[in-house]
C-alpha cells in the first residue's frame, strides 16, 4: 500500500526567500494541491476554489494557520520548486510502498504537448519507469527532448535493484551500454529494435522474416476479443544467434523475438510487425507476455494521464511549474490506481473524490479526516 505523501513533502526544500512573509507552509501548499488534483482540479484557479470549499476538511490534518493560499500563490510556488528534489521525494515515496518486489520494469517517455512556451519552445518530456507487476509509476526523470532519453535511461535504471528484474524499453533504449548496465546489475532486458543500430535491425529482420515464412503459425499465439475488436498476436523466438556478427557486442544476448500484432475492427485488418533482442531464454510464451505487459505503461499511465487528467491540455509552462504539477499528477494517479474499494475508472474516481470526503481520505490513507 502506498503511504500518505505528506511526510515526503517535508523533504522538499522551500524555494521562497527567507526574507519573504511566508503565510503558508510549503507542505500545506503541496498537500492542498494533491488533494485538489485527486478531486478533479486541473488548474490553479480550480485548486484554490477546492481549498476554500474544503477548508474545514483540510483542517483535520493541516494547520492552515493563515487559511487557503490564493491561486497566484499556488502558481508562484510551483514554478519555483526544484523539480529534481521533488522527483526524488516521489521516487522515495513510491519505493517505500509495501507492494513487494518488482519483476518487470518498463521504461518509456511522454511529452506534455502544451507545456512549450511559444512556437520555438520545447515541450516538457518525461521518462517514466513503470511497475508492470503493481501497475504504478515508480520513478521518472525530466529529459530535454525525446532524443535525450538515451542519456536519462542509465540514471533512471540506477534508482532500482535490478536483480532478477526484466527491463523492457522501446527502440530509443536499444543501446549496448544499457544492456551492459542491466546485465551487470543481474537483471534481464527485452529491447525493441528499430533503425538506430546500424545493420542490426536489417540482419534480425531478414532472419526472423525467414523463420516466419517457414513457420507461419508462430511459436505462441493469443487472440483477444473486446467490443467488436479482434486482436491476434503471434510470437516467434529463437536462440540461434551464432550467425550474428554483433553478438559479442551485446552483453547477455540470448534470443531474438518477433511479434505480429493483427487488429481487426469491423472487417478491416491492420498488422504491425516488431522485432526485439533479449537476454532471456527463447521462450516465446514468456517473451510474448513480457512484451505485451510493457504496453501497460502506455495504456495505464500515458493514456490515463491524458484522458483522466487532461495532461496534454495543461497550459502550466512558466518556470518549473509544468514539471512540478506533472509530479503531483503522478502522486495522484498512483494513489487513485491503488485504491480498490470501488470499481471505477480513474476519471470517475476523481469525480467521486471531489464530493466524497470519506473516499478522498481513504485514497490518501488519512486517519480521522473523513
Amino acid at each position: 500500500m502506498l503511504p500518505n505523501p505528506k511526510p515526503y513533502f517535508d523533504r522538499v526544500s522551500d524555494p521562497r526567500r527567507e526574507t519573504e512573509n511566508k503565510l503558508h507552509a510549503l507542505s500545506d501548499i503541496l498537500s492542498i494541491v494533491l488533494c485538489a488534483v485527486i478531486s478533479g482540479c486541473d488548474d490553479w484557479e480550480a485548486i484554490a476554489i477546492f481549498g476554500e470549499a474544503k477548508k474545514d476538511w483540510l483542517r483535520k490534518f493541516l494547520p492552515l494557520t493563515n487559511g487557503i493560499p490564493s491561486h497566484d500563490t499556488f502558481r508562484r510556488v510551483f514554478l519555483l520548486i526544484d523539480p529534481k528534489v521533488f522527483e526524488e521525494a516521489f521516487t522515495l515515496w513510491a519505493r517505500d510502498a509495501k507492494m513487494g518486489s518488482e519483476d518487470h520494469i518498463a521504461l518509456d517517455g511522454k511529452t506534455l504537448r502544451r507545456s512549450h512556451r511559444g512556437k520555438a519552445g520545447r515541450a516538457l518530456h518525461m521518462l517514466h519507469a513503470w511497475s508492470c507487476k503493481h501497475g504504478v509509476l515508480i520513478g521518472q526523470r525530466k529529459v530535454d527532448s525525446k532524443t535525450n532519453e538515451i542519456t536519462a535511461i542509465p540514471d533512471v535504471l540506477s534508482l532500482f535493484d535490478l536483480k532478477d528484474v526484466t527491463v523492457t524499453i522501446d527502440a530509443m533504449g536499444c543501446q549496448k551500454d544499457v544492456a551492459e548496465q542491466i546485465v551487470q546489475a543481474e537483471g534481464n532486458y527485452v529491447l525493441a529494435l528499430k533503425g538506430n543500430q546500424g545493420d542490426l535491425l536489417d540482419d534480425v529482420k531478414l532472419y526472423l522474416d525467414t523463420e516466419a515464412r517457414d513457420r507461419p503459425r508462430g511459436d505462441f499465439k493469443t487472440v483477444e476479443k473486446d467490443h467488436g475488436r479482434i486482436e491476434t498476436r503471434k510470437v516467434w523466438a529463437t536462440d540461434n544467434i551464432d550467425w550474428m556478427e554483433q553478438k559479442e557486442k551485446w552483453r547477455g544476448l540470448k534470443s531474438l523475438v518477433m511479434v505480429d500484432a493483427t487488429r481487426e475492427i469491423q472487417g478491416e485488418k491492420t498488422t504491425e510487425r516488431r522485432y526485439y533482442i533479449s537476454s532471456l531464454a527463447a521462450d516465446a510464451k514468456h517473451l510474448g507476455s513480457t512484451i505485451r505487459a510493457h504496453w501497460g505503461i502506455e495504456n495505464s499511465l500515458h493514456y490515463v494521464l491524458d484522458m483522466a487528467f487532461n495532461e496534454d491540455q495543461s497550459r502550466a509552462r512558466t518556470g518549473d511549474s509544468a514539471e512540478n504539477l506533472a509530479i503531483i499528477r503522478r502522486f495522484a494517479l498512483n494513489l487513485l490506481k491503488q485504491n480498490k474499494s470501488c470499481k471505477l475508472g480513474v476519471k470517475n474516481k476523481r469525480l467521486r473524490a471531489g464530493y466524497d470526503d470519506k473516499y478522498r481520505a481513504e485514497i490518501l490513507n488519512l486517519q480521522g479526516a473523513a
